[in-house]
């Protein structure tokens, strides 16, 4: 993927002159499509199977539809299928409360893709149809377990060249999320990784496999916890120490070996009462964890009480770590097209590579979603929503 450079993702320029041409809801003027869509929250009987899901409409100027491919699972879907997280993400689908009586539903699940651009507002001028692109899409929009799908400009990257549709779903969601816990909450970058020690808690699965190449690709050490059985994969993506979790006492087996610089938590609950202990006091060192209450505090306590109660958490956590030498930080998914630039230009060279643990086909979804529940996946479940990839 070529750097956006000064042609920019708002294209303000490129789009005051570029020629008008008008929105069309899709090539055919179609109005429904196939989708995979819940009509309430609960486990696998609450996904249904239709064809008459609404066809995605271009509302703003950046936005483009794209023409789902392939798409994969993650376990934000797991948890957004039960209801977790459902009073945040519907405040941000309508903050002022204007579609009263409506409700999330359906909705289809699904944030990863990689497609093919169909239709583009007038304010895009970045991408034309016919591209083939990948993206992730925030949780509060409808998801990729559908024909179409209709995303921001900016969430947008050019799909690297060499990978096919399959392979590329499976990278978005976990890449940026991985993204955003090293680089854009941890400060970690190409220029600045060499010879750090990195520890990698929960190696195994999609971030976790992500983080691991994406560490390596900066040269940085890299030890990694995971299962004996997931051993072999995680050190072929390169990590230098690979610990099994499940042979004896973690805690004490990642205490005989030197302090870290990083540690990226991707398990949480117990890990993070010893885990900051590993890391050299006074030095800068960081822990990061995607592990965080956020969503939880806000199903529970609602939207004011729970924005509060996590502000709270985290400012004291933080401070009590400041005070013993050591950053402590949450982290989160972002949507990201320039991120999913630079993840293009790794993967385009050769050194960030899909793990796939199992490929469905559209008609399998429901499977797919049990495979991912039952855990223990070595990278990613991935749904081939065209059977020709």
């Amino acid at each position: 993927a070529a750097p956006r450079g000064a042609i920019g993702r708002a294209a303000k320029k490129a789009a005051a002159h570029a020629p008008a041409r008008g929105l069309r809801a899709s090539p055919r003027a179609r109005t429904a499509m196939p989708s995979w869509v819940i009509d309430r929250y609960g486990s696998n009987d609450v996904l249904r199977f239709t064809r008459d899901m609404m066809f995605p409409i271009i509302h703003f100027p950046n936005e483009v539809i794209i023409k789902v491919h392939a798409a994969s699972l993650n376990p934000i879907d797991l948890s957004m299928r039960n209801g977790y997280g459902a009073t945040a993400l519907n405040m941000k689908r309508d903050p002022l409360k204007l579609k009263t009586g409506e409700t999330e539903f359906p909705l289809t699940l699904g944030r990863d893709v990689s497609g093919v651009v169909m239709e583009c507002g007038l304010g895009v001028s970045y991408f034309k149809p016919g591209d083939e692109v990948w993206a992730a899409i925030p949780p509060w929009k409808q998801g990729t377990l559908s024909e179409f799908v209709v995303a921001s400009g900016n969430e947008v990257s050019f799909k690297p060249k060499r990978l096919s549709h399959t392979e590329a779903a499976a990278l978005p969601y976990v890449g940026l999320t991985a993204w955003s816990a090293l680089n854009q909450v941890g400060g970690l970058n190409q220029s600045n990784c060499s010879g750090k020690r990195i520890l990698i808690l929960g190696a195994s699965g999609g971030v976790g496999t992500f983080a691991v190449q994406l560490m390596k690709a900066w040269d940085a050490h890299v030890t990694a916890v995971c299962s004996h059985d997931a051993s072999t994969l995680v050190k072929k993506l390169g990590a230098d120490d690979v610990i099994d979790y499940k042979s004896g006492n973690l805690e004490e087996q990642l205490k005989t070996l030197p302090l870290f610089d990083f540690v990226l938590d991707n398990v949480g609950g117990s890990t993070e009462k010893w885990a900051l202990d590993l890391l050299k006091k006074w030095s800068g060192a960081t822990y990061v964890t995607l592990v965080t209450p956020f969503l939880i505090n806000m199903d529970k306590l609602g939207v004011a009480d729970g924005m509060l109660q996590t502000g709270v958490t985290v400012g004291s956590k933080t401070l009590k770590h400041l005070l013993k030498g050591v950053h402590y930080r949450w982290a989160f998914f972002m949507a990201s097209g320039p991120s999913l630039d630079e993840i293009a230009e790794l993967v385009d060279s050769g050194k960030i590579q899909p793990v796939i643990d199992e490929v469905f086909s559209f008609s399998e979804v429901p499977k797919a979603f049990l495979k991912l529940e039952g855990g223990h996946a070595r990278g990613k479940t991935v749904i081939n929503v065209i059977s020709r990839q």
